[in-house]
């Protein structure tokens, strides 16, 4: 595909998208009723603000959805401290939650608008951004043309390409350097993620490694997760966190395996998507598993034998009660779930083969010791039984688990290098603005 016709599709996605606007308020009413937008603030998704725009320099960041969100809030209390205001856009009803719980009023939150251009433009007019700083890999080509088109400088940060992505990418390789190009840098989690970027057009790529890792493990609350441990006492516990479809039954499969050997089993199942937890409880006590559900309050008995943990937000807690975790989305799907929370919290971890979307980080896990690769549910249950009857072999995998990811730190420093270069000239402006007297 040429250069110029790479344009004429880009131009063509603009004036569809904007024909289109009009006809997407089905679709987002729609959203709103399964519980995926804020009914509430649904005109935010058209680009009308909620709030005033502060004075001064600002910056847009975006965070699609839980996890980015909880890597970038590092980020975002660093550049609150240089005294730069911050509007936050992220995608999902539990990301707007988690940065309300850890943020506040401290930035301006916003729903991201709709990548069409006049939900784009609306917003950009208002809000005046004097820097974008996107999370991880969204990338919406109306919204990076706008600011583009306006000369707003726009990093990418904890950058990374799926196999997947990467793939889709490069059989458009024009209309992705016609995108790139508008990125002033991308900080890329990976050198496998620098190489993608920069063979797709992005010029200058660096390398920061994984800002979740600087994040820190999940939060919790100290008195729930006591009582769930009055309630577990002594029973011997492994959990199966952020399973697909298909992972749930591998895992009630490998509970009744382990049963006979640890009679006082208890398996926690943490699906990756939640709404499924109604299908998922039934389908246990059809095989006559006995199921508590964290979404119910239901007590986790000693008669219970899978506690299914179907909210957001509560994997601190989860990993809390257990010493060992199968990482879902590798077994059965591809790419696998990042595992740097259960390791961040000395958990020996197990996964699939399916791991590619987070090759380096489960290779240096395995390298250190800190996690093992099963390929199906015998090998998974055969892993669990050695792991639950030798403490040492347990207690050393979780030790290198908690030593591969100290390792790992340092994006956040690294991140912040990168970023000097356009957010120190916002810093002179506000402080001069001040200085002057300009109320903030």
């Amino acid at each position: 595909m040429s250069e110029g016709w790479a344009r004429a599709v880009l131009g063509a996605y603009r004036w569809t998208g904007a024909a289109a606007y009009p006809l997407i308020g089905g679709y987002v009413a729609w959203r709103a009723s399964k519980g995926k937008e804020d009914p509430v603030r649904r005109r935010e998704r058209y680009g009308f603000a909620a709030y005033p725009r502060p004075a001064g320099p600002l910056i847009w960041m975006h965070a699609a959805s839980v996890g980015e969100t909880n890597a970038v809030i590092p980020l975002i209390e660093h550049i609150l401290s240089l005294g730069i205001n911050i509007v936050l856009t992220t995608g999902t009803v539990t990301s707007a939650g988690v940065a309300s719980e850890r943020l506040g009023d401290r930035v301006l939150h916003q729903y991201v608008p709709l990548d069409l251009k006049p939900a784009v433009r609306r917003f950009l007019n208002h809000w005046a951004p004097d820097l974008a700083i996107i999370a991880e890999s969204e990338i919406w080509p109306m919204t990076i043309l706008e600011l583009g088109a306006r000369r707003v400088p726009q990093v990418l940060v904890n950058g990374r390409l799926s196999d997947r992505s990467f793939r889709s990418w490069t059989k458009r390789a024009s209309i992705a350097e016609a995108l790139f190009e508008n990125l002033a840098h991308v900080v890329a989690q990976s050198d496998l993620d620098a190489e993608r970027f920069h063979a797709l057009g992005a010029r200058p790529v660096t390398v920061s490694g994984n800002l979740k890792v600087d994040a820190g493990p999940p939060a919790f609350a100290g008195e729930v997760l006591a009582d769930f441990r009055s309630h577990v006492g002594n029973r011997h516990v492994w959990a199966a966190i952020s399973t697909h479809e298909g992972e749930e039954a591998v895992a009630a499969d490998a509970h009744k395996l382990l049963r006979s050997r640890h009679p006082d089993l208890l398996t926690i199942i943490v699906p990756r998507h939640p709404e499924r937890a109604d299908t998922l409880a039934a389908r246990f006590a059809a095989d006559g598993l006995k199921v508590a559900r964290r979404s119910l309050n239901q007590p986790v008995g000693e008669d219970i034998d899978i506690f299914l943990g179907d909210t957001i937000g509560e994997m601190g807690l989860y990993l809390r009660l257990t010493e060992i975790a199968f990482v879902g989305r590798s077994l059965v799907g591809e790419g696998g779930q990042n595992p740097l929370e259960p390791a961040m919290l000395e958990t020996a971890v197990l996964a699939g083969r399916n791991v590619q979307n987070f090759r380096e980080t489960y290779q240096r896990l395995i390298d250190r010791g800190g996690a093992r690769l099963v390929r199906d549910r015998d090998m998974l249950a055969g892993a669990v039984n050695f792991l639950l009857n030798n403490d040492r072999a347990r207690h050393d995998m979780m030790a290198a688990g908690l030593a591969a990811v100290d390792e790992m730190k340092g994006a956040l420093e690294r991140t912040m290098r990168a970023l000097d270069p356009y957010i120190q000239p916002l810093v002179v402006k506000a402080r001069l603005e001040d200085g002057n007297g300009r109320r903030r």
